[in-house]
């Protein structure tokens, strides 16, 4: 699908300006981006932004269907601009990293809830949560660290050293570094 910044603001009837075309761009080049993430993106593209232009210009194209906005839990807001149709993410719980999961073809249990209160269902918003392959290989290049650590401490721990004491310090594994909105 080709982004045309100009033509979404008009099909939403939304005057053109500067700034919300930057902001699309920022949220088209980031999706799942923070909005602080998207006002640094947006200054460097045009020059000057304030933020809370920034902050009034997602809310409005929230509202009017241009963005979506999405908050996994104990995340702060997110805003992507893939809306109109009932997809899903997908969160990492080591660095937060956010990423689209189409919605699941033919029966769609997650819109048959047993009992809608008198609601219309019509979307369901699903959240899966896991660990990225970004954190995954540094989790398992930590655990082979550890172990090769373990292994020739072992080895020097059968030594004793002059004072008849062992010496086995264990140095604690970092955790990976984490990344956010991306």
């Amino acid at each position: 699908m080709l982004f045309e910044p100009m033509n979404t603001l008009q099909a939403h009837g939304m005057p053109v300006t500067a700034q919300r075309l930057a902001v699309l761009r920022a949220v088209n080049s980031n999706p799942h981006a923070t909005a602080d993430h998207i006002a640094a993106f947006a200054t460097k593209d045009i020059g000057s932004i304030s933020k809370q232009s920034v902050y009034d210009t997602l809310s409005t194209m929230v509202e009017r269907g241009v963005l979506r906005k999405i908050q996994p839990v104990g995340s702060v807001a997110l805003y992507e601009n893939r809306v109109g149709d009932n997809h899903h993410h997908v969160v990492c719980r080591s660095c937060g990293a956010v990423g689209d999961v189409d919605c699941a073809v033919g029966y769609r249990p997650c819109l048959s809830a047993s009992h809608a209160h008198g609601f219309i269902i019509d979307e369901a918003d699903v959240s899966y949560w896991g660990t990225c392959v970004t954190c995954a290989k540094n989790r398992k290049q930590t655990v082979k660290q550890s172990s090769s650590k373990k292994s020739s401490s072992k080895k020097s721990s059968s030594k004793k050293t002059n004072s008849n004491k062992i010496t086995n310090k264990k140095t604690p594994s970092k955790k990976p570094t984490t990344r956010k909105g991306k």
